[in-house]
């Protein structure tokens, strides 16, 4: 299997945040139709099979990552 490429030729990255879902689309240039590989905890990379090329980034629970990852630890 070919490496995928990353970043190698984006010009722009987007993201959206759906507060209600509390998930992070990050898109690298326009978004556009892609297949979706889940990499566990709850993070899916979205890539363009013809190109070989990752074009997003989706992640779920965002909101509960960063709670839970910058509260203060409790004694």
């Amino acid at each position: 299997m070919e490496a995928l490429k990353i970043l190698e030729k984006a010009t722009k990255i987007s993201w959206d945040y759906d507060d209600e879902a509390d998930v992070l689309y990050l898109s690298i240039d326009e978004p556009r139709p892609a297949l979706g590989v889940d990499v566990g905890d709850g993070v899916i990379l979205r890539y363009d099979e013809a190109d070989n090329e990752l074009v997003g980034l989706t992640i779920i629970g965002l909101r509960a990552r960063l709670i839970k990852n910058l509260s203060p630890e409790k004694s």
